[in-house]
């Protein structure tokens, strides 16, 4: 698995930033989702977003993306996955995080990078549903989650998934969270994060009055702030301190006990270099795939403006091997 990146685009911002906005996702038509709304036990709900490809049939893979911070079904990783499942006979699912399908959830609750708990209650209803393979990749925040779920279910994981994997996860969230918190990285990618996420917090606020300080949340200037104040208290941790450890995936790697492919670029402004383990600090049965470029979900390819295909070609091909093991 090796990826050179081209020589146009140097460096990790650039490999980072340039392929979520310029570059081509897609080799056929831009895919067509039907959504679909699921209700959760606690009186909320979850969207899913399904390719219009074919109806579901039992004997298909159904290749399940779960999106990082602030993504969707639209993001430009989502859209090259959906033309990869798309060109491999593949169904294909984007589950949204509560509160990332462009209408606000109702509980006093939305998502973090640990929430295991969710993709279970999803992937184990998918299970129970769809009788041909299923795998499961998650993007950034979505796969430090699915890391966590197949750490928390053990062998049991293996019953509803054939294998999962994680492209540029920030499976130490203290070194990611150092990292976006400071220089270039605080000035564009933190700024714009907090732009989607403190109009959705002050949403659940109104939903919720009482639920934390509005000031404070106001006063949130980096991630570490807003865990701080949101995203750690409304999900049962004590802090951000506290978040960051118990739901980070890199402790726990030696754990799954289903095939896993942990994919992380050396050069990933979100995720340090030198925080990535290496393989004897993990499990068996997870693969490490960690090239010196790439970038933030970016993995750019060809001649200008490029296209994002190479990542999913090589994360679904692998994914799909091991519905054949």
């Amino acid at each position: 698995m090796n990826y050179v990146a081209p020589a146009w685009l140097p460096g990790g911002n650039l490999q980072t930033i340039w392929p979520a906005l310029y570059s081509r996702r897609v080799f056929g038509p831009r895919p067509h989702y039907t959504r679909e709304r699921w209700a959760t036990p606690d009186a909320d709900f979850v969207d899913l977003d399904w390719l219009e490809r074919t109806l579901e049939t039992p004997q298909d893979t159904l290749l399940v993306l779960f999106h990082g911070l602030e993504g969707s079904s639209r993001s430009h990783y989502a859209e090259a996955f959906a033309d990869y499942a798309q060109s491999h006979g593949m169904a294909f699912a984007v589950p949204h995080f509560r509160g990332c399908s462009g209408e606000i959830n109702l509980a006093p609750r939305a998502y973090h990078s640990g929430d295991f708990e969710e993709i279970d209650w999803v992937l184990q209803r998918m299970r129970q549903r769809h009788a041909g393979p299923i795998i499961a990749v998650g993007i950034s925040l979505g796969g430090n989650a699915l890391l966590r779920w197949a750490q928390e279910n053990g062998n049991a994981a293996t019953r509803v998934v054939s294998a999962v994997a994680a492209v540029c996860s920030p499976i130490d969230l203290a070194a990611g969270g150092w990292a976006i918190g400071r220089g270039f990285n605080r000035l564009v990618y933190t700024r714009m994060f907090l732009n989607t996420m403190k109009p959705k917090a002050l949403q659940k606020l109104a939903q919720h009055p009482g639920l934390f300080k509005r000031e404070t949340l106001l006063a949130a200037r980096d991630l570490y702030d807003f865990d701080n104040v949101f995203t750690a208290p409304l999900h049962g941790f004590k802090s951000t301190e506290d978040y960051w450890a118990r739901a980070s995936a890199k402790p726990h790697l030696h754990a799954i006990r289903i095939p896993a492919l942990v994919v992380n670029a050396r050069n990933d402004p979100f995720v340090p270099g030198w925080c990535l383990p290496s393989q004897g600090d993990v499990g068996s049965c997870v693969t490490l795939w960690q090239p010196a470029h790439g970038g933030h979900v970016g993995f750019p390819q060809g001649g200008v403006p490029g296209h994002v295909r190479t990542m999913p070609d090589v994360v679904g091909g692998w994914l799909a091997r091991q519905t054949k093991q």
